[in-house]
């Protein structure tokens, strides 16, 4: 499945786009390749160009449960910009993918030191997470709404 999040084109305006992709360096991944796991420190965040990443979830005695696949034009890392700037989950490419990274601290530093920037940044980041919780949001609801309304009657 992948997200109709809010790309960086329709989020920021030329300005603040090139102005954040003054920061980007091109990287590429090899399908395979872990890209962070849950818990670890997010000191980064990428907008994938080609190929797909999946996120995923760790299950204790269990393999790693895909929560999304994100392609070309979605946001890869939010965990960077809200402390305590740790993943919340893991990711891994799919398939081989080429995707623009951008440093968490030079970009969140970026932000501090121009408000308008900052607020631009803040509100692109708020929406993909967003629709993220949105979408697994309906995940949820298609596992397990047949067998519940949850907490109680009622609610």
């Amino acid at each position: 499945m992948t997200t109709s999040s809010p790309t960086l084109t329709a989020a920021l305006s030329p300005q603040h786009r090139a102005r954040l992709m003054s920061l980007a360096h091109d990287v590429a991944f090899e399908a395979g390749t872990r890209l962070f796991d849950e818990g670890r420190h997010a000191d980064r965040f990428w907008i994938i160009k080609t190929g797909t990443v999946a996120l995923d979830l760790h299950v204790p005695g269990r393999r790693a449960a895909v929560i999304e696949c994100l392609g070309h034009g979605d946001l890869l890392g939010w965990s960077w910009h809200f402390p305590p700037h740790l993943w919340h989950l893991g990711a891994e490419a799919a398939s081989p993918v080429r995707a623009h990274e951008f440093d968490a601290v030079t970009v969140r530093t970026l932000c501090d030191e121009d408000p308008l920037f900052g607020r631009a940044v803040a509100v692109w980041v708020g929406q993909v997470v967003a629709q993220r919780l949105h979408a697994a949001r309906v995940r949820l609801l298609d596992l397990y709404a047949p067998y519940g309304s949850g907490c109680g009657e009622g609610l």
